[in-house]
């Protein structure tokens, strides 16, 4: 965890703050002394969050937008900048995820998630970091992805094609940008334990167990980890880190292979070596 002080006089500007992740993220940098700006279409999520953000010792904005709308995403950061004097770091956290096989998708679903996430990440890392460039002290930009960036997603197609534009995106800017020492990284949590991830993507008791097996660490992450982590990446410890995506899921990308069976212990075979007898 990052000391206090660590993102002194700093301002983020956070999208999808208002509820899950994006509010933790803005509510952990907070106690690490940034400023604040909160983005999501929900105005009374913000209000919540912007509380949350207030406790804990933050100054805090908070801008209903759609990142859908590159009108209203350069609005939110013109905002910020005249509230705050300057913008020092963005996470692009708006997303839109659910659990649908391809032949039943509505062209409309795929169309808004891609939306949401790549275009409106795209809008939103544009307008930040065209502040940034402009107010000549470089910044950090954080993309939220996915492991199924690079695996592939059965199921979530939407999300997965929106979330590889995402990290091509992150890649391409972080060379782009390096000469304005602006900072392109990413994260890619794995399944969190929220209320909202639990109805959207394992609504049953058993699907729930099913992913969790799937996991080598067993169990979720907290938000408080992944928050650590996006916070990390945003601060000066990570100065010389740009292009790169942090993985969060216990090591579930890289699967369970033999020991996929219903036990922990089952599946991989214990092989003793054979003592070869005395003459």
């Amino acid at each position: 965890m990052l000391r206090d002080g660590a993102l002194a006089g700093r301002v983020l500007v956070v999208t999808g703050g208002g509820t899950g992740l994006g509010r933790k993220i803005a509510e952990t940098a907070a106690r690490l002394g940034a400023r604040v700006c909160l983005a999501s279409r929900d105005p009374a999520h913000l209000a919540e969050a912007a509380r949350a953000v207030r406790d804990a010792g933050g100054d805090a904005l908070e801008i209903p937008t759609d990142v859908r709308d590159y009108r209203q995403v350069r609005a939110l950061v013109s905002r910020t900048v005249e509230r705050f004097g300057r913008l020092d770091a963005l996470v692009n956290n708006a997303a839109g995820n659910f659990v649908r096989p391809a032949e039943r998708l509505p062209e409309t679903a795929f169309r808004n998630v891609v939306d949401i996430v790549l275009n409106g990440g795209f809008y939103c890392a544009r307008a930040a970091g065209r502040a940034m460039i402009e107010g000549g002290e470089g910044g950090a930009i954080l993309n939220v992805l996915a492991t199924y960036a690079w695996t592939g997603g059965p199921g979530t197609v939407h999300s997965a094609c929106a979330k590889a534009g995402l990290l091509a995106m992150t890649r391409t800017l972080a060379v782009e940008w390096a000469r304005h020492d602006i900072r392109v990284n990413g994260i890619a949590p794995g399944p969190l334990a929220t209320e909202g991830a639990s109805s959207r993507l394992w609504p049953s008791d058993a699907l729930e167990s099913r992913v969790r097996r799937s996991i080598p660490l067993g169990r979720f992450a907290t938000l408080d980890e992944v928050a650590d982590a996006a916070l990390y990446l945003l601060s000066d410890h990570a100065s010389y880190v740009t292009g790169e995506v942090l993985t969060l899921d216990g090591g579930a990308w890289l699967g369970r292979g033999l020991l996929a069976a219903e036990g922990p212990d089952e599946g991989i075979p214990i092989v003793r070596r054979r003592r070869t007898p005395k003459a």
